[in-house]
């Protein structure tokens, strides 16, 4: 893991064209402003692991219930 330590409107740059840079400082809350094109996704990590949890989730629907629904009438 790379530590850095930035201040007020100081920034990071991940490879070539995502930003991160430090909007304020609040007590023990940092806010962050986060640059990047838009088929890269930015997520907050509990939105991430949400995510995750739920496609798991719809790989586990029953088969015949896909066949049900995916049958001609």
């Amino acid at each position: 893991m790379l530590v850095l330590s930035r201040k007020i409107n100081e920034s990071i740059i991940i490879g070539e064209n995502i930003e991160i840079k430090v909007l304020s400082i609040d007590g023990d809350q940092v806010k962050l402003g986060i640059v990047a094109p838009k088929n890269v996704k930015v997520h907050r990590r509990e939105v991430y692991e949400s995510i995750q949890e739920q496609n798991k989730a719809a790989l586990n629907i029953d088969a015949n219930l896909i066949q049900k629904l995916t049958k001609k009438r």
